[in-house]
Order: C-alpha cells, then sequence, then structure tokens
C-alpha cells in the first residue's frame, strides 16, 4: 500500500481515537430551488428518479418558467389524487372528498429548452480528482438539493450528481464509485459499511490533494458516528473495519497501485 495513504489514514483514525474533533463546520447547503416535484410524494419522488431526472413538471407548467417540451419528448406518470366536492350530511357545507388517483403526464427537465432554472445557472467547480471520474465515464453534474441529501453515484445511470460545491461532497461520491469497482458492485441503499468507507476516503483524498480537512472533520465524524451506532460499535472500531476496503479504493481514485476486485462482504 501507498505510505502516504497509510499515513493520512493512521492519522485519521488517531483523531477519532484521542476524539480530538473540532467544531464542525457545516456544508453550505445549496439553494433549494422551488421547484413543484419538491411537495410531490414519495411515490411520485421515486418515479421521477427512475425517469433519470431530478426535475419533472407538466406541460403547462414549463410554459410557465419560459420553457417548452422538446418534439418528440416522451412523458412519463405520476400519480394525482382525484378530489370531489361533496356535501356534508351534517353541515350541508361543501368538502373535498378522495375519491381515487388518476394518472398525470410530466417531462423531465432534460427534454425540454428554453430559459435556465435558477440552480442550472450555478456551476460546479473544476474539483480535485475529477479527471478520474471522466476517465472512468461519470460525468459530474449540479442538481437542485434538499436538507435530505448532499449529492449521490447513481450506478445504473452511472453518474455523480452533486447538490452542493463543496468538495468533500465530490470526494464521498467518488469514493462509492471506486468501491463499486473494486467490490464488483455495492449493497443497495444506505448501507453502513459502505457509507463509512466512502466518508473516511472523503476525507483522506480531502488531505491527499492539499486540504487539511479540517472543515469537514466535525460532520464527518458525526456522519460515520451515525452509521457506526447502526452496527452498535464506536466510530473508531467501525473505521477499523473498513480500513483495508478505504485503503484499496484510495489507491484505485490515485493509481498508485494495481487493486484486486475482492467479492467477499465487509
Amino acid at each position: 500500500m501507498n505510505d502516504k495513504v497509510r499515513a493520512t489514514l493512521n492519522s485519521i483514525l488517531e483523531r477519532f481515537k484521542r476524539g480530538n474533533i473540532p467544531e464542525a463546520i457545516a456544508y453550505s447547503l445549496f439553494p433549494i430551488p422551488n421547484i413543484p416535484s419538491a411537495k410531490w410524494s414519495m411515490l411520485n419522488r421515486t418515479l421521477m428518479f427512475f425517469a433519470g431526472t431530478q426535475d419533472a413538471r407538466g406541460f403547462k407548467q414549463w410554459l410557465d418558467v419560459n420553457r417548452y417540451v422538446r418534439r418528440g419528448a416522451k412523458a412519463f406518470f405520476i400519480l394525482v389524487p382525484y378530489l370531489k366536492k361533496v356535501e356534508d350530511e351534517d353541515t350541508g357545507e361543501e368538502k373535498q372528498v378522495l375519491k381515487g388517483f388518476l394518472t398525470k403526464p410530466v417531462f423531465r427537465v432534460e427534454d425540454t429548452g428554453g430559459e435556465a432554472l435558477d440552480y442550472q445557472k450555478i456551476e460546479l467547480p473544476r474539483f480535485s480528482l475529477i479527471e478520474k471520474a471522466e476517465e472512468w465515464g461519470i460525468p459530474v453534474k449540479a442538481i437542485p438539493g434538499n436538507y435530505g441529501y448532499y449529492g449521490y453515484f447513481s450506478l445504473k445511470r452511472r453518474e455523480i450528481a452533486l447538490a452542493t460545491p463543496e468538495e468533500g461532497t465530490f470526494f464521498h461520491e467518488l469514493a462509492h464509485a471506486g468501491h463499486e469497482m473494486i467490490r464488483n458492485g455495492l449493497e443497495p441503499g444506505q448501507d453502513p459499511f459502505q457509507e463509512i468507507v466512502a466518508e473516511l476516503s472523503a476525507l483522506a483524498l480531502c488531505r491527499l490533494v492539499g486540504k487539511t480537512g479540517d472543515k469537514f472533520f466535525g460532520n464527518s465524524y458525526r456522519y460515520i458516528e451515525q452509521y457506526a451506532q447502526e452496527l452498535k460499535i464506536s466510530p473508531y472500531s467501525a473505521c477499523l473495519r473498513v480500513i483495508g476496503e478505504t485503503e484499496k479504493v484510495l489507491n484505485l481514485i490515485l493509481g498508485k497501485e494495481e487493486t484486486q476486485v475482492v467479492s467477499s462482504p465487509l
């Protein structure tokens, strides 16, 4: 293993062990755009994600923001409640009653043209190590964010999407991509060990590219602590459990060593 990688990981683990964690400087949240899908149900937002977008609207909704649906674009469908006004038998007043659900066609932002939306005007910086994502054929794009996430790596679409310009978040998602290559697949969802590998890798990468990592250290510790609690172990023990996998991810990203594919669980 590369000596610099080992030394960096050991210095991080030592701080975890001592509990010498600086006051966290919170991530600056990417401004949350006021888009219609923010009020959709979880099911409809899931359908939107499966359609390969983070912003979808009806035909007229796109016209309202001076955008148009391109010729030949195909809609996907979400569920909307069918409400009917009925008279209340006791008060005689009208009230709305849910009678069922209807489908509504919506179109992806990727299938529209026209004026730029607020979140499309924000440019992500040229991250350190972004050339590695490019080498792997993984595009990096900006997306509208929310309080639930700052970014993601989509294996199905082979892309990294970021709702913040913070370098640490990019490193986290790049580590997921590298981890998937090493393991020839990842567990679906927020697997605790995979998340710890990604966050520990991100913190190490901050240092290895010349950043101190202190800006993110408190947040990283709490992030790892959250998943360590699910495993009923300490953050330090959790990091020790994944140190071998993390080393391989870092070496793959930095191109220092040949990395063998592993198939056994962490």
